[in-house]
């Protein structure tokens, strides 16, 4: 097939890339041990780490869900891009110019390359027309907004001229052709050809977390427009909806610093935030607020128990924004952070507080954030005449499923002991309103669950769990195979902890688990990598392929020591046992075989086997120092 990659290339980009800076772009990492980083695992939700990336390795592992790989499998996992695809990307990344063994990139490996890169050149036009006579409405209402030329470039809002094919004459000049600006979703194809999607409107590019920009925004200028107000981009190769946050280029690096993240409703509230100086606001691209968009944030907090993350969302005062306020505080359980909701004076959203108000008052606005579920509850009870006796009691049934919701079982008391201030009721007949909510709402749970008694599919991973019997999980409750796990994390983590001497021997002695014992057997024929920065990928070349997410749990494994003193006195320490052992049962072959010899008649046999003992006793104590 035309296209494909140099071998030596791949090899070389992967080389040349640091893999926790790519995984960083993506989930936020904290040191964990030695050489190791961990976060929270982007292919499930979880709210305490297990997922760890080895950067002096090259490989990420999570002990949750059992996904790990090198850099291109990460990129392609989450960038949904083909292998070659991750490759391009990378080598982009360190300016490495790829050999193609055929001539070029083929067809289908470039296809999302140039997806990007029309969005790229689309982005740039806008941009330019930007300062155009045609125009002037679109600087107009930049303007009224409090949006000056520098908050413009900063942004990369252009404007897509009136007319039906200005954008895409400009493209196809540049070597585009219709069908790529169609896949691109910058076009629209008619019986003439293809015509823009975007005329006559004001244009945000919508940038990924790397900023490459996938999508576009475009606000309406004029009353003859029948368009919708805002029209986005419909979903690509590149562009899905539901996994886009506005402004997570310009937010990312803030958010993991500050460990706070601003959800907003529209593009000109991130950018009033942002000129504010809250410069962790994102928002939803056309679409509510979704699982993919929590998956995201949480990506980027770190889930520390002492300092918890914040998340906080900006509602407008209508009814959408108390439907979506509702919406959030249903999903409030699934963010690894305390979620909060902050409201504008007079229930201005953030572009309208700072047009009239000005910046201090945006940050005041969210310096004075409510948690969510005083505000879920108190939209309950805001309905209600609270000054009758019925509109106390209705405020409070109608409040108690909010908090019956809560799932922190110190939070939930703390809670109805507020709400019963709040309707001045005694505090134990809320609590009874909100037991029989709970009640109601466990009944509603159970009865929708639906009990799957079909076999589960195979595994077409090759997943260690659904293995062949000759490779069953070890059962690390045992002891002995406890051990076996321990040593081979040393074996893999610091191969300069042990002699080839010491490994052959630990080799030749086995290990009980026949899955641990493949791995080890692997590592013996790597003997020859031993000092190689490609230890681990020689290793798993002669591990079968089904034991490579236990190799991978191996490698993961994050070892007792703090610095690397410690982990050599470690590595040390496990080793010795290791051959302690081994000598143990080699003494015990050599006390097996003297007593099957005849002394009288094989003195010289048993004389032997006699000094092999001793040697053993003496290299035993010397482990034992």
């Amino acid at each position: 097939m035309a296209g494909k990659i140099r071998a030596r290339d791949i090899e070389e980009v992967k080389s040349r890339v640091n893999i926790a800076d790519v995984i960083g772009e993506y989930v936020a990492l904290r040191p964990a041990s030695v050489g190791s980083l961990k976060g929270l695992c982007p292919f499930h939700d979880e709210k305490s780490p297990s997922f760890n990336v080895k950067p002096m390795q090259g490989f990420y592992h999570c002990f949750g869900c059992g996904e790990g790989g090198d850099v291109y499998k990460f990129l392609q996992q989450m960038d949904s891009l083909s292998f070659y695809e991750a490759v391009e990307k990378l080598a982009a990344r360190v300016g490495f110019a790829l050999t193609y063994e055929e001539g070029g990139p083929s067809i289908d490996q470039g296809q999302r390359s140039r997806v990007l890169e029309a969005n790229s050149a689309a982005a740039a036009y806008f941009q330019s027309q930007l300062m155009t006579d045609g125009a002037i409405p679109g600087r107009e209402f930049l303007k009224g907004r409090g949006f000056d030329k520098a908050a413009s470039e900063l942004f990369g809002i252009g404007y897509a001229p009136q007319g039906w094919n200005n954008l895409v004459d400009h493209l196809v000049a540049k070597g585009f052709t219709l069908d790529e600006l169609v896949t691109a979703g910058l076009a629209t194809k008619s019986e003439k050809g293809a015509y823009d999607k975007f005329r006559g409107r004001l244009i945000w590019p919508i940038r990924d977390s790397t900023s490459q920009v996938i999508g576009f925004g475009a606000r309406k200028l004029y009353e003859d427009d029948q368009g919708p107000k805002y029209l986005n981009t419909s979903d690509t190769l590149v562009y899905h909806k539901s996994q886009v946050l506005y402004g997570i280029d310009l937010a990312k690096k803030d958010i993991s610093k500050t460990q706070q993240v601003v959800v907003v409703e529209g593009y000109t509230d991130v950018m009033a935030c942002y000129l504010a100086g809250v410069t962790t606001a994102v928002a939803t691209c056309g679409t509510a607020f979704g699982d993919d968009h929590i998956r995201i944030i949480n990506r980027m907090l770190s889930a520390e128990k002492d300092s918890p993350a914040q998340v906080i969302f900006t509602f407008d005062p209508d009814a959408a924004g108390q439907k979506a306020a509702m919406r959030a505080f249903a999903d409030s359980e699934k963010f690894s952070a305390q979620t909060f909701v902050a409201v504008g004076p007079d229930g201005l959203d953030p572009c309208d507080l700072r047009t009239e108000k000005g910046d201090e008052a945006v940050l005041l606005m969210i310096e004075n954030k409510k948690p969510l579920f005083e505000f879920a509850i108190k939209q309950k009870i805001s309905k209600f005449d609270l000054g009758t006796i019925e509109g106390r009691v209705g405020a409070a049934r109608a409040a108690a499923p909010v908090v019956a919701a809560i799932r922190d079982s110190a939070m939930r008391p703390a809670y109805t002991r507020e709400l019963a201030g709040w309707v001045n009721l005694d505090t134990n007949e809320v609590a009874s309103l909100v037991d029989s909510a709970g009640k109601t709402v466990r009944k509603e749970a159970v009865a929708a669950i639906r009990v799957d008694v079909s076999p589960p599919a195979p595994d077409s991973e090759g997943d260690l769990h659904a293995t062949p019997n000759e490779f069953s999980r070890p059962n690390l409750a045992d002891p002995i195979t406890r051990f076996e796990r321990q040593v081979l994390e040393v074996l893999v983590q610091v191969p300069s902890g042990f002699t080839p001497e010491q490994l052959v021997r630990i080799v030749r002695d086995g290990f009980s688990s026949a899955a641990h014992n493949a791995i080890l057997e692997a590592i013996g024929t790597s003997l020859s990598s031993q000092n190689s920065s490609d230890w681990l990928r020689v290793i798993a070349e002669s591990t079968p392929e089904a034991l490579h997410p236990l190799l991978r749990e191996i490698a993961a494994q994050a070892l007792p020591a703090h610095d690397l003193d410690g982990l050599n006195r470690y590595g040390q320490g496990v080793i010795n046992r290791a051959l302690i052992n081994a000598l143990a049962h080699t003494k015990a072959d050599l006390l097996a075989a003297l007593r099957r010899v005849d002394s009288v008649a094989n003195p010289d046999e048993s004389a032997a086997i006699q000094r092999q003992l001793v040697e053993l006793e003496a290299e035993r104590r010397k482990l034992q120092v």
